[in-house]
C-alpha cells in the first residue's frame, strides 16, 4: 500500500487542544465488524466480558523538553530527549543555531551537557549529573506539536496516566489518559482483569513517515519490557476462553512483539520496530482501544490493518460527521478484531 492510502481531511478545530474537564468524559466509538455504536467512554465497562483481560503501558512520560543556549557563543539551543541510555547519557534531537558539533558545551538552566557524538538523527549528550534530576528540575513537559500552547500544570497532570509507573516516555500512551480509578474499578467489577506491559515512547512517535512506498520505511525502536506476571495473566486467559484488549498501540506493539504464534506471549525485554501495516497477522490482541490518529501515520496504518482499511476509513468519516475530538486529547474508539480485514 502507498502512504496516500491513509490520508483524509481533518477540520482544524476537531483537533483537541485540551482533556475533557473528567478523564473518562470523552466520547467512545465502538467498532464491531460493520457496526458503529457511538458511546461515552463510561460505558466501557458494558463491552468487556468477564474473563477478559485488558494490558495497559505505565510508562511515565518525562519532563523531556529543554531550553538552553550554547556556552560560549550563546547560540539557543533546545533538546527532546528521546531516551536515557545511562545514569548521565541520554540520546536527544537538538535544534540549535549552526548545529551542534561533538565536545559543543549546552547550558539548560543549571544543569550542562556535552555533545559527544551522534547516532543516527540524534545527539549522544553527557551531562554532569543525572539526566532524570536534570529532567524533573529544568525540563519541561514534550506535548505533541499539533497541540498549540505550552504545557502548563494541568498537562502535566493530565498528559500521564493514572497508574504511570515507569518513567522514560516523551509522549504519552494517550488511549489510557481517558481511564481513571473509578472507572478501573467498574472495569474490574464486569469481571475484567487489568495487567501492565512498559514501552517507551520515543520522540520517533512524531516523525513523519517520508517515504510514499511503506515498504522502505523503516520504524524508530522503542525499549519494552513485559513481565512473567503479564505473561501468566495472558495464559490464564486464553485457557479460560477470555480476550486480550490492548489499551492503546503501544501496548498492542508490545504484545505482538512478544506474541507466539499460539496466542501468547514470551516475557522479555528488548527493542521493537515493529511496523504493523495491512496484512499483518496478529497473534495475541482481539480488542484495541485507541485514540484517533493522524493522518499518514503508522498509527493509522495499525488501526487499518486490525480493523480493515474501508472500516476504518468509514469509521474515521463517521467520526469527523458526529463532530468527535481528535489526536492525544481528543475521543477514544474500541476496535474489535476482524477476521476479514486481512482479505481487504
Amino acid at each position: 500500500m502507498r502512504l496516500a492510502d491513509f490520508d483524509f481531511s481533518l477540520p482544524q478545530e476537531l483537533i483537541a487542544q485540551s482533556p475533557p474537564a473528567e478523564r473518562s468524559g470523552s466520547r467512545l466509538l465502538h467498532v464491531a465488524a460493520d457496526q458503529r455504536h457511538d458511546l461515552r467512554f463510561t460505558q466501557l465497562p458494558e463491552l468487556v466480558r468477564e474473563g477478559d483481560l485488558l494490558v495497559m503501558n505505565d510508562t511515565r512520560v518525562l519532563k523531556a523538553r529543554l531550553l538552553g543556549h550554547k556556552q560560549g557563543s550563546g547560540g539557543q539551543v533546545e533538546a527532546l530527549i528521546e531516551r536515557i541510555t545511562s545514569d548521565r547519557e541520554a540520546l536527544a534531537m537538538l535544534r540549535a543555531s549552526k548545529g551542534a558539533r561533538a565536545q559543543t558545551r549546552l547550558q539548560f538552566g543549571e544543569a550542562s551537557a556535552t555533545v559527544t557524538g551522534r547516532h543516527g538523527e540524534f545527539f549522544l549528550l553527557s551531562f554532569d549529573e543525572p539526566v532524570l534530576d536534570v529532567l524533573e528540575r529544568e525540563g519541561r513537559l514534550p506535548l505533541p506539536p499539533y497541540i498549540e500552547h505550552p504545557a502548563d500544570s494541568n498537562d502535566e497532570a493530565r498528559y500521564q496516566t493514572v497508574y504511570a509507573r515507569a518513567p522514560g516516555a516523551v509522549a504519552a500512551p494517550t488511549a489510557g489518559l481517558h481511564f481513571d480509578p473509578i472507572l478501573i474499578d467498574a472495569v474490574r467489577a464486569a469481571g475484567a482483569r487489568i495487567a501492565f506491559v512498559t514501552l517507551h515512547v520515543g520522540a520517533g512517535t512524531f516523525q513523519p513517515v517520508r517515504v510514499e512506498d511503506l515498504a522502505q520505511h523503516k520504524m524508530h525502536e522503542e525499549r519494552f519490557e513485559l513481565s512473567p506476571q503479564t505473561a501468566e495473566a495472558i495464559i490464564k486467559t486464553r485457557a479460560a476462553g477470555g480476550r486480550v484488549i490492548a489499551v492503546g498501540t503501544t501496548s498492542m506493539r508490545t504484545l505482538e512483539t512478544a506474541g507466539l504464534q499460539d496466542g501468547l506471549v514470551r516475557a522479555c525485554t528488548g527493542e521493537t520496530n515493529l511496523f504493523i501495516t495491512p496484512g499483518y497477522q496478529f497473534k495475541v490482541v482481539d480488542a484495541l482501544i485507541t485514540n484517533f490518529h493522524l493522518p499518514k501515520s503508522t498509527l493509522l496504518m495499525l488501526v487499518s490493518a486490525f480493523a480493515g482499511v474501508q472500516r476504518i476509513r468509514t469509521a474515521y468519516q463517521h467520526a469527523i460527521d458526529q463532530r468527535y475530538r481528535f489526536f492525544s486529547y481528543g475521543d477514544a474508539m474500541m476496535l474489535e478484531r476482524c477476521a476479514d480485514a486481512l482479505t481487504e
